[in-house]
C-alpha cells in the first residue's frame, strides 16, 4: 500500500475593492482599512534621530510606496552580482499625519513587505523590528497615537548588506501599506481561516475557525454570523451561533461550485460579529473549494482528476520596476505564463505580495508557496558573477533561530486562505552539499547532484543530519495551523539528504534537477511521493515528468527572466525565464508552449545553419537557444535552419506560398520540426496539421526593411485615477508596417499628465542608466510603464526616435 496523502480544501482570499477604504482590503480579516502609500518621505542614509517627531526632514525626498530604492540607483561593478550589481544600504522612510480624524478604538499599521531588517516608530516610540524583508507584520499604534494633533510614523530599513541575497531582493517598503481602525473588540490578525471535513457533487461541509481579540468575558450576546454567496450575489448558506475567543464552526454549502485551474470559481464569505443587533466587526472574503490527492504510484489529483504540475519558479522583480511591481504587471506576467501552458507557480524563493495569490486564485494558478531559501546557516553569494571568483557569506542565519518559527507560522497564517496555494514549502536547497551541510557520503563517488561541488566530505562543515531535525520541527509549525495542504522541501543533495531524516520530515519530496534519481528512488523508498521543485528546460527533463506517472510535476527554472544571480560583468541578472523582463515571450517560452498548452500552437524561430554538427540528434540547436527568434533577415542564399515549435502532429514550411519544408512528423526525440532552408526575403510561414491532416495552427514571420517608424500599443486607454497603470508596447515598424525585429533604436518617452514608471527592453546585458525616459528596444521593441494621478483627466503619451515616425497615445483617468 504505497502513500496516499488526501486534502479536502475549502479555501479563502481576500476581495481586493477598487474602493481606497474597505473593510479586510489589507487581507488583516478585520477592521476597516485604508491606504497608506501616498505622502511619505525618504532619505538614502542613516539619520540619526529621524525617529523623533521634531528631526527636520524637509529636505527628504517626497515619495510614495510600494517603493523599491536600490533599482534606481546605478548599477556598478563594485556592487555584487548575486543582486544585480545594483546597490543596497540604509534608508529611512517618515510620514507625517493627523490622528484628529482616526476616531476608532483602536489603529493598526500594516507592512505587506519591507526589504529587510526594519524598525517602526510611530512619534518616537519602538514600535518593533521586522528582520524578514518578506513576512507582512502589523503593530498596534494606539497606545502612542496623538488623536489631537500631527503624528510621524517612522521606518528605518537597514539593507547595508549588499550581497545578503542570492537574487535581487530589493530595498525598502516596496509592498503595500495599509492603516487599519477597528473597535477594541475585533476578529484577529489573519483569524479566519478554514478547511472542508468534506466535499461532494451534492454537499461541502466546511469547517470554519475563528478567532477574537478582546471578548469580554461576560459574552453572551456576542454571537458570530457566517453566510456564503454565489458569484452572482446569491446567499446560498448561513448560520449563526455564539462567539467564542477561538472557535470553529461549520456550515453547510449545497451542491458545491468547485475551484479548478480551469474553472477558478470563487464564492464570497461574509463574516460577522454582532453584540446583540450592533455589528462589532466584519469580514468579506472569497472562498474556494477543491480537493487535492497525493499519491507515491499515479501522482497528483486535482478535483479528483489526475493532473501533471507544469510549474515555474517565480522571483519577485520585474526588470526596471524593481520589486515595486505594480498589481497590472504582476498580472500581465502571469496571464502571459498560463498562456504557455503554466499551471503552477513555485514563490522562489520566499513568501510573496498578497496581490499575487489573489491573481492565481482568480485566473486559475496552483501555488507553492516558500519560506526560505536558507536556515540557520548563510548559504553562498557570488559577488563577481555567478559561480565565478570568492563568495561572500551574508544573509539571514543570524536571526534565524529568534524569527524562523513566527516567520513560517506567518506565511501559513497570512496565506492559508488561498484556493491557489496547494503545497507548503519549507525551503529551498537548504541541503546543498558543502554549501553549507556535509556528510560522509560525499565521499565515495557518490557525485549525483545538480552542480559539480568543491571537494568530497567536510569534516569541518555543519553536520548534514541537522537537516532533518529542523526540517521535522518546520513540518511540525506548518501542520499545527493548517492540515489541508502537504508539506514539501525542494532537495538540491537528494543522495546526501536521503542519508538524513529530510525526506521522511516532509508529506511530499521536491527533487531540484536530479532526474536521474527519479526510478531509482521510487524502487528504493516505495512510500515517497516525488517530483521536480526545480528543473531544467530540456525536453528530456519533462519526459521525465510525463513519462513517468509517479512524478506529478515539474517546476522550471525559471518563468520568467529576473535580477540579480549575474554572471560576470556586464549583466543584469539571469535569462533563464520563459518570458523576459517585460514580460515578452521568448523562444524557449514557445518551446514550452508547445509542450504543454492544450490549445493548438505553432511557432517557428530562425538562426544559419551551424557549420559544425551541435552533436544533437537530428543537429538541430537546443530550443532555448537565443538565436532562435522569430526574424527573417538574411543575405540571399545562406542555408537558414529554421525550427518549429508545435503541439500539432506535423508541421510543413511555406516560403511566398511556396512549399520549401516537407510535411513532418513531430519529433519526440527533440520536440522540434526543423528544415535547412536557402534564404529568400519574404514571408515565411509554417502550418501545423492534426492526425487527420486538418490544418490546425500557423505563424509566418516575414522580412523587414529599415526602421522607419514607431508603433506604440496600449493594454488599456481608460485608466482609474489614483494610481492605476498602463503597459504600452512600443515596436520599430519598417515602411510597410513590418516589427523590425533586429532593431535597437534609443526611444525617448514624454508624458503629459501622468508619471513614466520606467521603460523595460528585456535587454540582460545592457547596463546603462535605467531611471531615465530613454531606452534602446531589444528584439525591435520595449514596454513603457505610464502611471495615473490622483485626479481625473487625460494623460498623453508620446515616444519619438531620431529618424523615425513617432506614434502618440492619449490615456483617459477617471475617478474611481
Amino acid at each position: 500500500m504505497h502513500k496516499l496523502l488526501i486534502f479536502i480544501i475549502s479555501a479563502i482570499t481576500v476581495l481586493y475593492s477598487s474602493e481606497t477604504v474597505a473593510q479586510n482590503s489589507a487581507q488583516t480579516s478585520f477592521g476597516q482599512s485604508s491606504l497608506f502609500n501616498d505622502g511619505w518621505i525618504f532619505v538614502q542614509q542613516d539619520a540619526e534621530g529621524a525617529e523623533l517627531p521634531v528631526f527636520d526632514d524637509s529636505k527628504w525626498m517626497s515619495v510614495s510606496v510600494p517603493h523599491d530604492w536600490s533599482v534606481k540607483g546605478p548599477l556598478s561593478p563594485s556592487n555584487a552580482a548575486c543582486t544585480g550589481f545594483l546597490p543596497a544600504g540604509i534608508g529611512w522612510y517618515r510620514k507625517h499625519f493627523s490622528g484628529r480624524s482616526l476616531t476608532s478604538d483602536k489603529v493598526y499599521i500594516y507592512f505587506e513587505g519591507v526589504y529587510n531588517r526594519s524598525s517602526v516608530y510611530l512619534n518616537g516610540h519602538l514600535l518593533g523590528t521586522r528582520p524578514s524583508g518578506y513576512n507582512s507584520f502589523m503593530y498596534d499604534l494606539t497606545p502612542y497615537l496623538d488623536r489631537k494633533g500631527d503624528n510621524v510614523i517612522a521606518v528605518r530599513v537597514d539593507h547595508s548588506r549588499i550581497a545578503d541575497s542570492r537574487w535581487y531582493p530589493g530595498s525598502g517598503i516596496y509592498r503595500d501599506v495599509w492603516l487599519v481602525q477597528s473597535g477594541a473588540t475585533h476578529f484577529s490578525l489573519w483569524g479566519l481561516g478554514y478547511s472542508a471535513a468534506s466535499i461532494s457533487d451534492k454537499q461541502a461541509i466546511i469547517n470554519v475557525e475563528t478567532s477574537v481579540e478582546n471578548l469580554p468575558s461576560a459574552s453572551s450576546k456576542f454571537t458570530l454570523d457566517l453566510a456564503i454567496r454565489d458569484t452572482e450575489g446569491k446567499l446560498v448558506a448561513k448560520t449563526s451561533t455564539k462567539a467564542d475567543a477561538k472557535q470553529v464552526t461549520t456550515i453547510k454549502l449545497k451542491t458545491p461550485h468547485r475551484w479548478d485551474i480551469n474553472d477558478p470559481y470563487l464564492y464570497t464569505l461574509e463574516a460577522t460579529l454582532l453584540n446583540g443587533k450592533e455589528t462589532v466587526d466584519f469580514a468579506q472574503t472569497s472562498l474556494g473549494l477543491r480537493t487535492l490527492e497525493f499519491n507515491a504510484d499515479w501522482g497528483f489529483k486535482l478535483n479528483g482528476r489526475n493532473t501533471k504540475v507544469k510549474g515555474v519558479c517565480l522571483h519577485h522583480d520585474a526588470g526596471v520596476l524593481g520589486t515595486a511591481v505594480p498589481d497590472e504587471v504582476l498580472e500581465r506576467r502571469l496571464k502571459t505564463l498560463k498562456s504557455l501552458g503554466v499551471n503552477a507557480i513555485r514563490t522562489s524563493h520566499n513568501p510573496q505580495a498578497p496581490v499575487f495569490y489573489d491573481i492565481c486564485d482568480r485566473i486559475g494558478l496552483l501555488v507553492m508557496d516558500e519560506a526560505f531559501d536558507e536556515w540557520e546557516f548563510n548559504k553562498k553569494k557570488w559577488v563577481e558573477g555567478w559561480n565565478v571568483g570568492t563568495p561572500a557569506f551574508d544573509g539571514t542565519a543570524d536571526y534565524f533561530e529568534e524569527w524562523s518559527e513566527r516567520d513560517v507560522k506567518d506565511m501559513v497564517l497570512r496565506d492559508r486562505n488561498h484556493p491557489s496555494i496547494f503545497l507548503w514549502s519549507i525551503g529551498n536547497e537548504v541541503d546543498y552539499p558543502n554549501d553549507p551541510y556535509s556528510h560522509p557520503i560525499l565521499d565515495g563517488g557518490n557525485f549525483e547532484f545538480n552542480q559539480p561541488m568543491s571537494g568530497g566530505y567536510k569534516p569541518d562543515a555543519p553536520d548534514a543530519m541537522r537537516i532533518g531535525v529542523i526540517a521535522k520541527r518546520f513540518t511540525e509549525y506548518i501542520h499545527s495551523i493548517d492540515t489541508s495542504r502537504p508539506v514539501t522541501g525542494a532537495l538540491a543533495g537528494v543522495v546526501m539528504s536521503n542519508q538524513t531524516e529530510y525526506p521522511q520530515a516532509v508529506d511530499v519530496v521536491g527533487y531540484n534537477y536530479t532526474e536521474s534519481r527519479y526510478e531509482k528512488d521510487h524502487s528504493t523508498y516505495p512510500e515517497r511521493i516525488i517530483y521536480g521543485s526545480e528543473n531544467r528546460h530540456g525536453f528530456a527533463d519533462w519526459k521525465a515528468v510525463r513519462d513517468n506517472g509517479h512524478i506529478f510535476g515539474q517546476f522550471l527554472w525559471t518563468g520568467a527572466d529576473y535580477l540579480g544571480e549575474a554572471g560576470v560583468w556586464p549583466a543584469r541578472g539571469s535569462g533563464a525565464g520563459l518570458i523576459d523582463l517585460g514580460n515578452f515571450v521568448k523562444p524557449r517560452g514557445r518551446f514550452r508552449a508547445a509542450l504543454w498548452s492544450e490549445t493548438p500552437v505553432c511557432y517557428i524561430g530562425t538562426y544559419l545553419k551551424p557549420q559544425v554538427s551541435t552533436g544533437r540528434r537530428g543537429g538541430f540547436q537546443i530550443p532555448d537557444s537565443p538565436e532562435a527568434w522569430d526574424s527573417w533577415n538574411y543575405e540571399d542564399d545562406q542555408t537558414v535552419r529554421v525550427v518549429c515549435y508545435t503541439n500539432a502532429a506535423s508541421a510543413r514550411l511555406m516560403l511566398n506560398g511556396k512549399e520549401v519544408g516537407a510535411r513532418t512528423p513531430h519529433n519526440d526525440e527533440t520536440g522540434i520540426i526543423g528544415w535547412d532552408v536557402p534564404f529568400t526575403s519574404g514571408t515565411l510561414k509554417a502550418e501545423g496539421f492534426d492526425e487527420s491532416g486538418a490544418k490546425v495552427s500557423e505563424y509566418e514571420i516575414k522580412t523587414s526593411g529599415r526602421p522607419f517608424s514607431l508603433k506604440a500599443t496600449a493594454d488599456k486607454l481608460d485608466l482609474d485615477a489614483g494610481g492605476s497603470v498602463a503597459q504600452i508596447v512600443v515596436e520599430v515598424l519598417d515602411e510597410a508596417g513590418i516589427p523590425v525585429k533586429l532593431a535597437d533604436n534609443a526611444i525617448t518617452c514624454i508624458v503629459e499628465g501622468g508619471e513614466l514608471l520606467g521603460l523595460e527592453s528585456g535587454d540582460m546585458s545592457d547596463t546603462g542608466v535605467w531611471t531615465d525616459n530613454v531606452q534602446r528596444v531589444f528584439k525591435g521593441r520595449l514596454v513603457a510603464y505610464v502611471k495615473s494621478g490622483m485626479n481625473p483627466g487625460t494623460i498623453k503619451v508620446r515616444f519619438t526616435s531620431p529618424l523615425l515616425k513617432s506614434a502618440e497615445l492619449t490615456l483617459s483617468t477617471h475617478s474611481i
